[in-house]
């Protein structure tokens, strides 16, 4: 099983055949489906839990990825619900990550620690694996599924919302998107070597843009756009993909 869906909110189901398995690593437990989907195990990881019980501060990122390691997999696809504090990038639109701004705070950020673990470094000039961004690129083109644009994603602790001074501090450093969820989950698969793809659905406006932001503007954007972004995702997965046009393998830098 080389191939993984992590959901964020509102992206749970891919296919009426599923096994649920809850996979034991050296962090902690996580809870997956695997996914029977054209013929292929496909890995699905709700990152929240099943019943969105976990909010993002407090969910095992660690355990999540080791999870997916030692099942197999080399590909990940993840889907993120996001406010836009850029003006082009309006609710209900996709984007395609291509970097973050890390402003989370309380989270374990890496697996070497130090003490029994090597000393490792980690290169972050492309944190987005740039084979599985340019795959769905081409693939929802096809499909017709249109994307706005790519964005630099910046991630805060939560689980509150920013405020508007936030907000324009994120925008004067260059951020496009927020969530609170990106970090460490595209750190930890760097680490792993995962190829590692997010896409962003935008379900309101940051605070102080242009409105406030409501529970159900966020669920209207998501129920439009799961179904879509999953086709993709598995139309790319049915194909042939290598870690040979990407260099996510070869991200550690040995001290």
């Amino acid at each position: 099983m080389e191939k993984a869906v992590i959901g964020g909110t509102g992206v749970y189901d891919l296919s009426d055949k599923n096994e649920s398995r809850t996979v034991q690593t050296e962090y902690g437990k996580a809870e997956v489906d695997i996914v029977e989907f054209a013929g292929e195990k496909i890995v699905f990881l709700a990152r929240h839990g099943r019943d969105h019980s976990k909010p993002p501060h407090q969910i095992n990122y660690k355990a999540n990825m080791k999870a997916l390691q030692k099942l197999g997999v080399k590909y990940v696809y993840a889907t993120a619900a996001v406010g836009s504090c850029n003006e082009n990038y309006g609710p209900g639109e996709i984007v395609v990550v291509n970097d973050f701004l890390d402003f989370t705070k309380g989270r374990q950020l890496t697996f070497f620690e130090g003490e029994d673990m090597p000393v490792k470094h980690f290169d972050m000039s492309d944190p987005y694996c740039s084979n599985l961004r340019s795959e769905f690129n081409n693939t929802a083109e096809d499909k017709g599924l249109k994307i706005a644009g790519s964005g630099v994603y910046v991630c805060t602790e939560g689980p509150r919302f920013e405020t508007a001074a936030e907000i324009r501090m994120f925008q004067q450093l260059g951020g496009d998107i927020v969530g609170m969820t990106g970090v460490p989950e595209v750190v930890l698969a760097k680490e792993l070597g995962i190829c590692y793809s997010s896409v962003a659905i935008i379900t309101n406006w940051c605070t102080g843009m242009k409105a406030e932001v409501s529970g159900h503007e966020i669920k209207s954007s998501l129920a439009d756009n799961k179904e879509k972004i999953t086709e993709v995702f598995m139309n790319i997965f049915n194909g042939d993909l290598d870690q040979k046009h990407c260099r996510c393998t070869e991200a550690a830098i040995n001290v």
